[in-house]
């Protein structure tokens, strides 16, 4: 198993440097069930953060991207129970991804809320607002 860097997966979701995006298909299209690449937590938050503010993907298609990874058997995601968690609720258009997996792994934690100053991650991301 090899790590896989945020930068080498958004070359690869967005085929867009013609040095770094071949690269990036060649080693990921190499990838199998028995040697697979892994993407870390971090490197799945900065994805998401990458692909809305830098590329201006639409959440859909963020969160598409978000689900092929998911479901490849080629690549694991670090905590993907709780990453899937986050995402279904980032693509039913409520919560920020990031708020939704602070709640999901605070939740885990058996944390019994999660404070927040943020009206917004209060109301869709299942946090508690503080006042």
């Amino acid at each position: 198993m090899i790590g896989l860097d945020t930068n080498v997966v958004v070359r690869y979701i967005m085929q867009d440097d013609p040095k770094q995006s071949p690269k990036a298909t060649r080693l990921i299209e190499s990838l199998t069930s028995d040697a697979p690449g892994f993407v870390p937590l971090v490197a799945v938050i900065e994805l998401v953060w990458v692909l809305e503010s830098s590329y201006r993907l639409a959440r859909e298609q963020v969160a598409e991207a978000l689900d092929l990874l998911l479901r490849s058997k080629e690549i694991l995601i670090d905590r993907a129970d709780l990453v899937l968690q986050a995402q279904r609720r980032y693509a039913a258009g409520g919560a920020d991804f990031a708020d939704g997996l602070i709640e999901r792994i605070a939740h885990t934690q058996g944390c019994t809320a999660t404070m927040t100053f943020d009206a917004g991650a209060a109301r869709s991301a299942g946090m508690t607002l503080m006042r």
